[in-house]
């Protein structure tokens, strides 16, 4: 991807001017499982979003439009991609796959990933459809892992390796 061209840039997530944002975007308890699994309580809070990006290993970025908005969410901890979000008002824009291709670009270039791991819930067919696009493949299915509101939520893990270089 040429990054003069791009609607979105990556620049570090700060939790002091961000949590808004995420705050505007997650507005329940299923977004807010459906983003990040069960590892922030509801509602979500500056202090978890402050522990979040401070968390050893992880890297944190908000994407932004080229005025500097904030449009979209991602970070890679260790070798795995997660809390991949779009602003709702952003969503059906191709702005995904843009995000999507900047983390992984991140993840086999600046970081030099062998590969990169995501877990993503199987309902969330959008998702597991972009996924698959950019090259992810399903590795193993956990059935029954979360329950969101009285429903059982199946996981999909899937893995991306790096091209050859």
């Amino acid at each position: 991807m040429d990054p003069t061209s791009s609607p979105l840039s990556l620049r570090p997530f700060r939790p002091a001017d961000d949590p808004p944002a995420l705050h505007r975007w997650i507005t329940t308890r299923a977004e807010l499982v459906t983003w990040a699994g069960p590892a922030f309580t509801w509602p979500l809070d500056d202090a978890q979003l402050a522990a979040y990006a401070a968390e050893p290993g992880r890297h944190t970025w908000t994407a932004v439009s080229p005025d500097g908005h904030p449009l979209g969410h991602v970070s890679i901890g260790g070798t795995r991609l997660g809390r991949v979000l779009i602003a709702p008002e952003a969503r059906g824009l191709g702005l995904g796959e843009t995000l999507l291709t900047l983390a992984v670009d991140q993840a086999f270039g600046r970081l030099g990933l062998p590969s990169l791991g995501l877990g993503v819930y199987a309902h969330n067919t959008a998702a597991v459809r972009l996924y698959e696009k950019l090259g992810f493949r399903t590795e193993r299915v956990l059935e029954d892992v979360e329950e969101v509101d009285g429903v059982l939520w199946s996981a999909l893990q899937m893995r991306l390796t790096a091209p050859d270089r």
